[in-house]
C-alpha cells in the first residue's frame, strides 16, 4: 500500500488559502476510504488539547489539526493553543493543560529520569529544522571563530544546546555558563538562554553574537536583518531529530486507541507536507491560518531547497526541515550520550547512573509510529533509504 497524498492544485488557478479548504475536502474524503485509516463512527470522546511554542519543529501537529488529519481519525481536537517559552510548554504539559506537545528532545529525557514523570516520546516531530546564526558582517563563518563571543540558546536541554557545546569542543573551545556580556577568555564562549522569539532582535543589537534556534527565527534574522547561516544543524548531524511527540504514559495506557489515531494522522501530516511544501508554508503562515506570527515569505525559505554554496556536507542531500516519524534508537543512544557530557545548569548525577539502553525503552514507545507506517507502505517514502520498513540506522556526525 502506497502513501495516500493529496497532490497539489494549480496557484494560477485559485489561491493558496482556497487551495487549502480543497485539499482538507479532499482528505477527508479520502481518509474515509478502506486504503486509508476507517472513520470511526461519531462518539462523543474527551477533547484532545495541544500546546506548541511558534516554531516550525511544531509543523506536523498543526497541520494535522488543519487538514482535518485528527477529526478524520474521529478524534476531538482543539485548535493548538500558542505558548512563548519551553518552560511555559513543559509546565502546562505537566499540569494537565496540553495533552500532546512537541518536544525538544532532551526535555522528556529531564522529565522521565530527573524529575520521574511519566512521559514517553511517540514519534519524531522533524528532523533538522534548525541553524547557527550571526550577522553577515561578523566574520563569524565557522565554531572556531566563535571563541570569546556570546551565543544564545533557547533551553539547556535542548539539541541546540547540545549540538552547540559539541561543535564548541570539537575546535577546543570551553562552553561556559555566565550572566550575558561577561567577560571571557580567548578559548571560551558564553552560553546563556534566551527565548527564540527575542533572538533576531537581540542579535541586531548586538547583545548577542549568535544564537543556535529552531526556524523560522533563522529565516525571520536572513529575511529582516540580512543575518547570515553560520551552520545548518542537519549540515552538523545528518537529519537528526529535534523536535518529538510526548504523551503522558497515563494517557497511552487509558487510551491506546486514541493514541494510535493521535499518531496517525501526525504521520500523514509529515508525508504531507513533504509532498506539499510550499502549502505548508502558507498553512502555517500569518498569510494562512496564522500559527506562526511570520509572513509566507519567510517560512518559504525554510521550507524550501537549502543553496548548495551554503553546505559544507552538499552531498548528504539534507533539507532545512525535514519529516520522518520514526525514533531510530541509535539517535536516542546518541543524545542520552551526549546529555551526559553538556553542560547545563543545575544538577545532572540523574544523567551519570542512567543506562543507555534501559533509558530508550522506558523513554519511548515505538508501537504506534511502526503502525502507522505499516499501513501507509513503510518507511522508503520518509527516508529514502532503499530498505523497505528499516527500523536502523547509524548516525552520521561531522562538526568541520
Amino acid at each position: 500500500m502506497g502513501f495516500n497524498h493529496v497532490k497539489p492544485v494549480c496557484t494560477d488557478v485559485i489561491s493558496r488559502r482556497n487551495f487549502l479548504k480543497t485539499a482538507i475536502r479532499t482528505a477527508g474524503a479520502a481518509a474515509c476510504t478502506p486504503m486509508v485509516f476507517p472513520c470511526p463512527a461519531a462518539a462523543k470522546k474527551r477533547s484532545l488539547k495541544i500546546g506548541y511554542l511558534p516554531i516550525t519543529d511544531a509543523t506536523p501537529l498543526l497541520v494535522a489539526y488543519s487538514l482535518g488529519y485528527f477529526s478524520h481519525e474521529g478524534l476531538n481536537v482543539e485548535r493548538p493553543v500558542m505558548v512563548r517559552s519551553w518552560n511555559v510548554l513543559s509546565e502546562s504539559f505537566l499540569t494537565g493543560k496540553f495533552d500532546l506537545v512537541h518536544m525538544l528532545f532532551p526535555i522528556p529525557v529531564w522529565m522521565r529520569f530527573k524529575q520521574n514523570i511519566p512521559v514517553k516520546v511517540l514519534a519524531w516531530d522533524h528532523t533538522n529544522g534548525s541553524a547557527v546564526t550571526v550577522k553577515a558582517d561578523s566574520g563569524i563563518n565557522r565554531f572556531a571563530d566563535l571563541s570569546g563571543k556570546q551565543v544564545a540558546v533557547p533551553s539547556w536541554y535542548s539539541m541546540h544546546n547540545l549540538v552547540m557545546q559539541l561543535g564548541l569542543q570539537v575546535q577546543g573551545l570551553e562552553p561556559v555558563i555566565r550572566p550575558p556580556g561577561s567577560k571571557l577568555a580567548s578559548h571560551e564562549v558564553n552560553l546563556f538562554i534566551l527565548q527564540p522569539p527575542d533572538m533576531p532582535q537581540a542579535l541586531l543589537g548586538n547583545k548577542i553574537d549568535a544564537f543556535i534556534v529552531a526556524d523560522p527565527f533563522n529565516a525571520l534574522a536572513q529575511e529582516k536583518f540580512s543575518a547570515k547561516i553560520m551552520r545548518y544543524s542537519g549540515d552538523i548531524w545528518k537529519n537528526h531529530p529535534c523536535c518529538v511527540v510526548v504523551a503522558n504514559d497515563h494517557l497511552i495506557q487509558q487510551n491506546p486507541a486514541m493514541t494510535q489515531k493521535a499518531v496517525n494522522a501526525i504521520v500523514r501530516a509529515q508525508a504531507w507536507c513533504l509532498q506539499n511544501p510550499r502549502e505548508t508554508a502558507h498553512l502555517l503562515s500569518r498569510d494562512g491560518e496564522g500559527f506562526l506570527p511570520v509572513d509566507e515569505s519567510v517560512l518559504n525559505r525554510v521550507f524550501g531547497a537549502i543553496p548548495e554554496k551554503e553546505l559544507v556536507h552538499p552531498h548528504w542531500n539534507v533539507e532545512r526541515i525535514g519529516f520522518q516519524p520514526f525514533p531510530f534508537p541509535s539517535a536516542t543512544r546518541f543524545i542520552l550520550e551526549q546529555m551526559k557530557k553538556t553542560k547545563v545548569e543545575g544538577n545532572t548525577d540523574f544523567l551519570t547512573s542512567l543506562d543507555t539502553n534501559t533509558a530508550v525503552s522506558q523513554l519511548v514507545d515505538d508501537r504506534f509510529v511502526r503502525k502507522a507506517l505499516d499501513d501507509m507502505g513503510g518507511m522508503e517514502g520518509f527516508c529514502h533509504c532503499g530498505i523497505e520498513n528499516t527500523f536502523t540506522r547509524e548516525e552520521t556526525i561531522e562538526i568541520n
